[in-house]
């Protein structure tokens, strides 16, 4: 199993471990509800690292996301994101996945973690932009920080 870079905080930190998309991942370090509430009242920080990171560049970049996602990516502007989802011919979906405009020609596409090699995989079959597609999941490690609090912590 793959270990994030936050593998052994997590087990100093007494988390329940399991096996999620390949990866050593914490699944709760109390008990759910405990977890809920702070979440709900307060803040809670979830190790999302297994997450897929894929990165787009080119001339053609951004005419490259609006032909395999749904949402309109034009309407982004660099450091802001939207939520998407990529669609086969068919109209079923290959995954659902957050867009960021990294610059004007470079998108990072946020691809659920066990589904980050189909996903990629696709991207590369469907890639008549000429574009570079690059897998940098292994470069980043992610937190999501949800709560009232959030901001605070952060």
């Amino acid at each position: 199993m793959k270990k994030t870079k936050f593998n052994e905080i997590h087990k100093k930190y007494g988390a329940k471990l399991v096996d999620f998309a390949g990866y050593e991942m914490p699944v709760q370090y109390n008990s759910i509800i405990a977890e809920h509430k702070a979440v709900r009242e307060s803040v809670g920080v979830f190790d999302v690292s297994h997450m897929g990171e894929i990165i787009i560049k080119g001339e053609k970049a951004l005419d490259y996301v609006q032909y395999i996602t749904v949402n309109n990516a034009a309407k982004l502007e660099v450091g802001k994101v939207q939520y998407s989802a990529m669609c086969y011919e068919d109209g079923g979906i290959v995954d659902d996945l957050l867009v960021y405009q990294i610059d004007e020609n470079e998108y990072m596409l946020v691809v659920n973690g066990a589904n980050k090699e189909k996903d990629y995989e696709w991207m590369k079959d469907n890639n008549t932009f000429d574009v570079d597609i690059i897998d940098e999941s292994d470069d980043y490690s992610l937190l999501a920080v949800q709560g009232p609090n959030s901001l605070k912590v952060i």
